[in-house]
């Protein structure tokens, strides 16, 4: 695609990447939930990601799908009450959406499969219901510009200006480091083309490319985004990096995942998925507006019969563990 193409694409994403954000008043209503209470809290979203990010390496899935599942986690989150022993239904069923939006289907795995290697506790049922509420309540906007979309069309604008092949910048870098910065709620404030751009002028700094430096600055001046905001950006990013690229904070590993197991875990986790009752219908019903700032709606049960069929706790195994030890230092 040449240099044209590009930026008219970026023009038409900077137009609709506002349609996509998640509510703002939500996210702040999110990060003043206390961890013990019954909601979803800041610390929860971070490690329901983190969650994700392992599944979706596990499965072989491509970071579109798990950038997605994260921007429609956030997006249903900042507008509903969720009660806490819901959320792993929840995300799980944002990645199983996110996946049958963006990966091929014969690399598609089952919804069985994704229940059991999560090894979260409810049923297939369970899982198509929770999707279909998840797309009515999204207006069925299942596709969404992410930060991400804008990262491969920085990426691809740098590559077309720069004749250099010296100083080339590592697409699977960035993205690991967008990865990284989702992981936390503070980056699902900022705007996709914001956090994209902050990511991509600190691996030019890293670089020490002027011809880089050059064209990531005519991008923001025509992207019109202030020195201010991106200065903001550009600081927590580079804070979040500098923890992730730590010796305590190691990367994981981008290959396929292989789980082994014996066969006695392996019968354990089948004869444990299999004992799972169905959830009953869950209730929704709109949540006062003199109640929330934000008139979220209420996702709640009165069924306390879920209180631990929902929902496992921070330490589950499949996430990066040395990146939520850092985040806890925190």
């Amino acid at each position: 695609m040449d240099a044209f193409k590009l930026i008219k694409e970026l023009k038409s994403n900077l137009e609709l990447e506002a349609q996509y954000l998640p509510r703002e008043t939500g996210l702040h209503l999110i990060e003043s939930t206390q961890e013990n209470g019954n909601g979803v809290s800041a610390k929860s979203r971070d490690t329901r990601v983190e969650d994700l990010w392992s599944l979706t390496s596990f499965f072989g899935y491509s970071t579109q799908t798990f950038v997605l599942a994260v921007n429609l986690l956030d997006r249903f989150l900042a507008m509903m009450k969720v009660q806490h022993k819901y959320l792993a239904c929840i995300s799980i069923s944002c990645l199983h959406i996110a996946a049958r939006v963006t990966e091929e289907e014969c690399n598609l795995s089952s919804s069985h499969e994704l229940i059991r290697i999560s090894q979260c506790k409810f049923t297939v049922s369970d899982l198509n219901r929770m999707e279909k509420i998840i797309s009515e309540k999204l207006n069925f906007q299942l596709r969404a510009v992410t930060a991400l979309t804008f990262l491969h069309l920085y990426h691809a604008i740098a590559l077309s200006h720069t004749s250099s092949r010296k100083n080339v910048l590592n697409l699977d870098k960035l993205e690991a480091q967008l990865k990284a910065c989702l992981c936390r709620i503070v980056f699902s404030k900022a705007k996709p083309s914001v956090l994209a751009l902050s990511l991509l002028m600190l691996e030019i700094e890293a670089l020490q490319s002027a011809d880089l430096r050059e064209i990531a600055c005519r991008l923001q001046i025509h992207l019109k985004i202030s020195k201010s905001d991106l200065g903001r950006w550009r600081s927590l990013v580079g804070q979040c990096i500098r923890e992730y690229s730590s010796p305590e904070c190691a990367k994981p590993d981008h290959k396929r995942l292989v789980w082994i197991v014996s066969r006695r875990t392996a019968q354990n986790l089948h004869s444990s998925y299999c004992s799972v009752p169905e959830l009953p219908t869950i209730p929704e019903g709109v949540w006062d507006e003199s109640e929330s700032e934000d008139s979220s709606e209420d996702l709640s049960s009165g069924e306390e019969s879920l209180s631990s069929s929902l929902g496992s706790d921070a330490e589950g195994p499949y996430f990066p563990p040395n990146f939520r030890c850092c985040a806890r230092r925190q």
